[in-house]
């Protein structure tokens, strides 16, 4: 018996049958040598790999059996007459990617045959998405610890797919971490927190605020290529046993992986998620199969997006507005030398446009149309393009829904929304282009501002904290121009430069009125002839610009202030969760 070379492998397998055509062995043929699964050691081998199961039996102790490596698949079938302390049918996993010995034992068939409830069998060439599969078996089995049963020649012939696999069920079955998660929550003041961190500035705030405020907090690191990865999930685990925390806290969904790993983990530790949306969450949680869990909070600066995040199932929604870090955005202790009389920070969206386009190739239909789109959803109340597009041009919906890729339709959802915002910038830009403004951001404003005569200055782009403390403070009026990702809230700059001692000029916005008093606290224009007026205005007129200043940071300083808000979402997690 011998198997076709499978292109994927290096090896081919040869079966070997004694004299009444029983399989007793295999030969592995690679790089011109040969290797024998069994040999002469067959029926002692399949009893060394049970052993630790065996031993862990004796000891009264309930684990959940996963065989690396099948061989010839006597282990396996040994295990299948067993049963568990309730006299029901030991489940069992079984991961093998290895398909020339699987053609020539034939065990997969006989497995599914035979027992396909009781026994997951896992062959994907990515050893993180079978730890994760074996993560929500775990869990579907009473989250019993895991008791790996390596076979020796799979650890030989591949060894840096079946090791690292070994040493993760190794670590999660010593751990233990299910009897050991099971601690009350939220007994202590203020609670303990579990930071997913991430490059996101904003996580650097929240770490300070939680440093002021003498909140119990640790990190778990993540970069995005780890998301939903063995070693992150093993990290998580880890700080869980040690840490003991009250609750778990990200920004933008960071580390909450696509196929809901996470979330069913964290429902099984019973540990709730804070997860606070600073960005718009219809260009986020479109990428997760499973969004809801009764154990997440979810936080929105935009109060406009509460409603449509509890129509997709969630009961805890809250609004949670940015705020500023005034430890580092404060008045500076000498006046900065001026830099320029009108200033605006910001994308251009150029680049972002295409970058967008390029990932979702739109069909024609939707492509010839995108800036008239761009432009009527950056009027609408409507936040999300897919339900803007029903509403207004279900035409175009099949269009739409012919993205064959999750990844194509949030790109053009993204797309519209960076075009809403580049033409929206644009058009406000117009109120203060008669003023020679200092525009600092992305290259693309060469191109936006192409054809208009009047001048302007262009600096590259800013380090929110290396640059934007003392940026503000050197500009007369700071120029703010909202995104359209965000129809009604307030962005961060509208916090910042008042802190930071400097006077904003920014476009109304429906939220503002319950942050700030208009017309004392925030100035803000409703157009561009407006901001024109405006501009000219507080241009002029110094003392009225510090009144403002004044009062302005005066407010922030009493409610707007991280600290503030982490004490807020502190307490609404031991309101929802304690």
């Amino acid at each position: 018996m011998t198997s076709d070379a499978d292109p994927t492998q290096s090896y081919t397998a040869e079966g070997v049958a004694d004299e009444h055509g029983r399989l007793v062995d295999i030969r592995i043929h690679q790089s011109g040598k040969t290797q024998h699964i069994a040999g002469r050691y067959g029926d002692s081998q399949d009893a060394a790999i049970l052993r630790p199961w065996r031993e862990a039996r004796a000891r009264g102790e309930r684990v959940l059996p996963v065989f690396l490596g099948a061989g010839l698949g006597g282990a396996v079938r040994t295990l299948l007459q067993e049963t568990d302390d309730d006299e029901r049918p030991l489940p069992l996993a079984v991961v093998d990617k290895e398909s020339p010995i699987l053609a020539v034992t034939g065990l997969r068939d006989e497995l599914s045959e035979a027992s396909p409830d009781r026994v997951l069998f896992l062959d994907d060439s990515d050893p993180n998405i079978a730890l994760a599969a074996i993560t929500r078996w775990q869990m579907q089995n009473g989250g019993l610890p895991l008791m790996p049963l390596a076979h020796p020649f799979y650890l030989r012939l591949d060894r840096s797919y079946y090791q690292p696999l070994r040493s993760s069920l190794a670590a999660s079955g010593e751990a233990d971490f299910w009897s050991r998660t099971r601690y009350p929550k939220f007994r202590s003041s203020p609670p303990r927190v579990l930071l997913i961190t991430s490059q996101y500035f904003l996580m650097g705030e929240i770490e300070a605020a939680c440093k002021r405020l003498g909140v119990p907090h640790r990190f778990v690191a993540i970069l995005d290529d780890e998301i939903g990865s063995h070693e992150f999930v093993e990290q998580l685990l880890t700080a869980v046993v040690e840490f003991k925390p009250d609750f778990v806290f990200t920004i933008n969904h960071l580390g909450v992986d696509r196929e809901g790993v996470l979330m069913e983990l964290l429902d099984r530790l019973k540990l709730p998620l804070a997860s606070w949306f600073v960005d718009n969450p219809h260009l986020i949680l479109y990428l997760y199969e499973k969004v809801v869990s009764t154990r997440a909070a979810i936080f929105t600066w935009d109060a406009d997006n509460i409603a449509t995040l509890r129509d997709l199932g969630f009961d805890q929604v809250h609004y949670l507005p940015l705020a500023t870090d005034p430890h580092r955005f404060q008045p500076p202790r000498q006046t900065p030398a001026p830099v320029a009389d009108v200033a605006f920070v910001g994308n251009s969206m150029v680049f972002k446009v295409g970058h967008r386009m390029r990932v979702a190739k739109p069909p024609k239909p939707l492509l010839v149309r995108y800036r008239s789109l761009a432009a009527e959803f950056g009027e609408h109340e409507e936040r999300s393009v897919r339900r803007f597009l029903e509403l207004e041009h279900p035409d175009l919906v099949p269009h739409f829904e012919a993205l064959d890729t999750m990844e194509r339709r949030l790109a053009f959802e993204a797309m519209i929304t960076w075009e809403a915002t580049r033409q929206y910038r644009l058009a406000c830009l117009q109120g203060v282009m008669g003023l020679n403004p200092l525009i600092a951001g992305d290259r693309g404003w060469h191109i936006t501002l192409r054809h208009d005569p009047r001048p302007w200055r262009y600096h590259h782009e800013l380090s929110y904290y290396a640059d934007l403390p003392g940026f503000y403070p050197s500009v007369t009026v700071n120029f703010n121009a909202t995104s359209k990702q965000m129809k009604g809230a307030v962005n961060q700059r509208v916090f910042d430069a008042p802190a930071a001692g400097a006077f904003v000029l920014t476009d109304w916005r429906a939220q503002m009125d319950q942050l700030f008093e208009p017309g004392a606290e925030v100035i803000a224009y409703h157009s561009p002839d407006e901001a024109t007026e405006l501009a000219q205005r507080y241009l002029r007129d110094e003392p009225a610009r510090r009144t403002v200043i004044a009062a302005a940071r005066q407010r922030i300083l009493a409610h707007h202030t991280y600290d503030i808000r982490v004490g807020e979402l502190l307490e609404i997690m031991r309101q929802s969760f304690g």
